[in-house]
């Protein structure tokens, strides 16, 4: 009787189970490869009847997982390809394989990956699609950076809407701009990362052997700590491929350029892949004197340890010697500086001035995934930059208005090292009907700054190396001889900053999601050390060591009224170390700066076209200036005696227009405004002039550009473009303040310009020529670097690039 009983009611649980096991979900999986057989990365899965889709990894594969049974239409699109698809039978609790094949190959599939739409944006860390991340972003692709035959950084983020470049530091470094907010070399609150880890910039990366770059903008202090408010910057270099291949180039140009090109990848083994990218420059200016002479390596080493790890090495080596250039220095007439009227080539350092910069770089990326759900990915690298430069010091309102300028010189010799290990580990699952995609990690960044100090022999009853006249180099007799350079001190900063960081992206319906994080960061900056190189004593710094340490939490709601849109609102927060004491003596905390945020995203057509719009208000209501009284009432002569007083604030939108309409059609457009000033500005409290615009931000910035490749049999292969770039009026110099003295403004205002480019080139086979003239309209500007270099824009300039694909 026991035995029926327990049969009778296994049967009964199986009956009244059933529909719940019919209806358990299944899953979709499989493999996009192209014509010639190579994985086809990032390429968009999705099932027609629902909002449910994904992209391919770089092996090409997918997965679709909590499908309810049933049939329907599976779908692949990629951005300028047709959409394939093909009928799928999903059973419950079971997987169904569908593999693609597409109709091109890998090559002709990277070239019509122009816009980076179909990449996840890497410097997220968490590996989000596009219209899930709650931010304005913008990537540009290889493609687009070899069509405009790009060299440097600035020459990339013009295609990116709201970011413009602002100063050219010396002609050795570039400083950019966005939302108001500016990002240098590098240093502990560096915004300018290279394949996700901090890097210094100076004597500028090598743009033309990127695979991408990618641009996050506003506050990212979530995901990486003490960053700009306005941008953050992601170069990603090229990685090894299994299958065997290559491209050689030769570009030559305007004033004597000339620069080879290497790229070659392919296998070493069965798990084991290498590639090397590598090129050299050397070319005269339009800037009389100034010389470039580049040497750039980028190795790199791809393991795959079983199915579900990969170990990443990569390593770079920069050799960049350059000319320093501070441009055409300025005029101090009644206090103002004026922008001298002279040829755009005129050169007013030493003739044997130089700046020499070795850089080396490498780093191990390690991810394994656990399952299909669970991945961790743990990065180290390390980073060397030495930097030894010699030449006349900047003519820092030390111009008379007649031109006379007493030059002294300066000698520089510095070195930086930068560590940095992370740690990330990203999951999907389901609490009920509500979906998480988790990131959760830490990191920790350190950098060693040192720095010489130099006694310089002019000669006997020398106190300045010489006098010369920037408005009429005849006038004076310019010295050529180089003296003698002694290093008397060495200075050792050290600083270190580390955060952890979880963030959880909510799908709490089809329609609506929610993103939220916080991050804890400390940033220490350590007590110099400073060394007498003749006695060899050491002494510490003025300033004792600090410690800092802020939340940066992110919330943000999305609405996803169809699968090709999303709606987004958000709050993030980022932070800035503040130097000096307060008028107690106390040191100054980090001021938190406040963003909010709204947009829409679209991906018309299947991803042909992209339409974004953000809007943003970022308000610091703690700036740090210096105090006009100390607490005992008495005036405050001291600039290292701060207090929190005003604010500024920075209203602005960005708009991104891009599309590939076809194989043929690519276009890339962005506009940006901004509106940074200082508000609040109370003259009892020595705050500065209400309203007045932060220098080096534009109030417009736009880009255009469009290339089309000939399909037609008698004009097979051959391409032409545009591309266009506006910067708007803005202020170079520097901010006045309330009461200073001499009462004349130290603002320089500038006029916006445009520039255009044209491009023309031919492919047959295997080789390709490219051409391009820039500046077509011979455009006269000028970037500027506080109130001393003033540097023209280039000229109309012609260069050709002459490849081989194997």
């Amino acid at each position: 009787m026991k035995k029926v009983y327990f049969s009778f009611s296994f049967i009964l649980c199986l009956l009244a189970c059933a529909p719940l096991l019919a209806q358990t979900p299944g899953s979709i999986k499989g493999l996009v490869t192209t014509r010639d057989g190579n994985p086809a990365a990032f390429v968009n899965v999705s099932l027609k009847e629902t909002r449910k889709g994904t992209v391919t990894s770089e092996e090409g594969t997918y997965l679709l997982k909590g499908i309810h049974p049933g049939s329907y239409t599976l779908q692949v699109t990629f951005v300028g390809l047709q959409t394939q698809e093909k009928s799928v039978t999903v059973n419950a609790g079971q997987t169904t394989t569908i593999d693609f094949a597409l109709a091109e190959s890998a090559y002709q599939l990277s070239e019509v990956e122009v816009t980076g739409n179909n990449q996840v944006v890497t410097l997220g860390k968490a590996g989000i699609a596009p219209l899930d991340i709650p931010q304005m972003t913008g990537v540009v692709n290889n493609v687009v950076i070899t069509n405009q035959q790009a060299s440097r950084l600035g020459d990339v983020l013009k295609n990116v809407s709201g970011v413009s470049l602002t100063q050219q530091r010396g002609g050795v470094a570039e400083t950019f701009s966005a939302r108001g907010y500016s990002i240098g070399i590098a240093g502990a609150g560096g915004s300018i990362f290279k394949n996700g880890v901090i890097s210094n910039t100076m004597g500028f990366p090598e743009a033309s052997t990127l695979e991408s770059v990618e641009v996050l903008k506003g506050s990212s202090a979530l995901l990486y700590g003490n960053t700009s408010g306005g941008l953050i910057i992601n170069m990603v270099t090229k990685k090894p491929k299994f299958n065997f291949g290559g491209e050689a180039s030769m570009r030559i140009g305007s004033f004597g350029l000339y620069k080879p090109i290497i790229d070659v990848y392919g296998p070493i083994a069965r798990n084991l892949a290498f590639r090397v990218v590598g090129t050299y420059e050397k070319s005269n200016s339009y800037r009389d004197v100034v010389k470039t002479e580049r040497v750039y390596v980028n190795p790199s080493l791809l393991y795959k340890l079983g199915q579900k790890t990969t170990i990443l090495l990569q390593g770079d080596y920069l050799k960049s010697n350059l000319t320093p250039d501070n441009g055409i220095g300025s005029l101090n007439q009644n206090q103002d500086a004026i922008i001298p009227d002279v040829p755009r080539s005129r050169f007013i350092n030493t003739n044997w001035a130089y700046n020499h910069v070795d850089q080396t770089s490498g780093s191990v990326n390690v991810d394994h995934a656990f399952n299909a759900n669970w991945k961790l990915n743990v990065i180290a690298s390390a980073q060397a930059t030495k930097i030894s430069a010699y030449g006349a010091g900047v003519p820092n309102n030390n111009v008379a208005a007649n031109g006379d300028w007493t030059r002294a010189l300066s000698r520089t010799g510095t070195s930086e090292d930068d560590y940095t290990g992370q740690v990330n580990l990203n999951g999907k699952f389901n609490t009920g009907f509500v979906g998480h995609q988790v990131l959760v990690g830490g990191d920790i960044v350190g950098i060693v700054s040192v720095s010489n100090s130099y006694t310089i022999n002019y000669g006997e009853g020398r106190t300045s190396y010489d006098k010369i006249n920037i408005l009429n180099p005849n006038l004076y007799e310019a010295r050529t001889d180089i003296p003698d350079a002694i290093v008397t001190t060495k200075t050792t900063s050290p600083s270190v900053r580390n955060g952890f960081y979880v963030q959880d992206l909510i799908s709490l319906s089809d329609k609506f999601k929610l993103l939220a994080g916080i991050r804890w960061s400390q940033q220490k900056t350590v007590q110099t050390t400073i060394r007498n190189l003749q006695t060899q004593a050491e002494t510490r710094g003025t300033a004792e060591t600090k410690t800092d340490a802020a939340f940066s939490p992110k919330v943000a709601l999305m609405y996803q009224p169809t699968r090709n849109t999303s709606i987004f609102g958000s709050y993030s927060n980022n932070f800035t170390i503040n130097t000096g004491l307060d008028i107690y003596g106390q040191v100054l905390k980090p001021s938190i700066i406040d963003q909010f945020e709204v947009g829409v995203k679209n991906e018309l057509f299947g991803g042909k076209i992209r339409a974004n719009l953000g809007i943003y208000h970022i308000v610091n209501s703690n700036l740090a200036q210096m105090a006009p009284f100390r607490a005992d009432g008495t005036p405050n002569t001291d600039a290292n005696v701060k207090e929190f007083t005003g604010q500024t604030t920075s209203d602005g939108l960005e708009i991104d227009f891009t599309g590939n309409l076809s194989k043929n059609l690519y276009f890339i457009t962005g506009y940006g405004y901004n509106y940074m000033r200082y508000t609040n500005a109370s003259p009892v409290k020595g705050s500065p002039i209400e309203g007045e615009r932060l220098t080096n931000n534009p109030a417009h910035t736009a880009n255009g550009t469009i290339f089309y490749t000939f399909d037609l049999p008698q004009l097979r292969g051959l391409k032409v473009g545009a591309s266009a770039f506006y910067t708007g009026n803005r202020f170079g110099g520097n901010n006045n303040t309330y009461g200073q003295t001499p009462a004349f403004s130290r603002l320089i205002p500038l006029n916006g310009f445009t520039t255009l480019d044209l491009s023309a080139g031919y492919t047959y086979r295997k080789v390709s020529l490219l051409a391009k003239v820039s500046n077509l309209t011979n455009t006269l500007n000028y970037l500027i670097h506080d109130r001393y270099s003033i540097m023209p824009i280039p000229p109309r300039q012609f260069m050709a690039t002459l490849s081989y694909r194997f």
